[in-house]
């Protein structure tokens, strides 16, 4: 099941021409991933403060394919792809007027903030990403 995540493009995002400038994808998708997480149940608050676990990304493979601009409203869609003991593989899309600016997969952790190492998912958050595996 994909997560959709929708967000305007700021002036804040954009360079000079009005164009995205290229991090600022990175910001809005990890805007997405905390919004994702809320969804599945455990709120990035209660996961980094409370409970003491990240969800650093490890790798990040990107296709930029169209530009985007300020005014823009983007989708940012989510899907995982792979859940392992303590990873998760996610495919994501930026779509914006019916064409896609920038699609591709992520890697993200489970990492305990104390002893900075990963660890397994916390059952209820590893039940929410598998149900949500195409």
């Amino acid at each position: 099941m994909a997560f959709v995540h929708t967000t305007k493009v700021r002036f804040a995002h954009v360079d000079a021409a009005g164009i995205v400038f290229y991090p600022r994808f990175f910001e809005m998708l990890n805007a997405a991933v905390e919004d994702w997480f809320a969804m599945l149940g455990r709120d990035f608050r209660a996961l980094h403060l409370e409970d003491r676990i990240g969800t650093p990304t490890v790798r990040l493979e990107t296709e930029f394919l169209a530009p985007a601009m300020l005014g823009d409203e983007l989708a940012i869609t989510l899907v995982p792809a792979k859940i392992g003991t303590s990873s998760c593989t996610y495919r994501f899309v930026f779509a914006g007027a019916g064409t896609e600016r920038l699609k591709g997969e992520g890697v993200l952790v489970c990492m305990d903030l104390e002893a900075q190492r990963s660890r397994p998912w916390p059952e209820a958050i590893a039940a929410s990403l598998r149900a949500a595996l195409p």
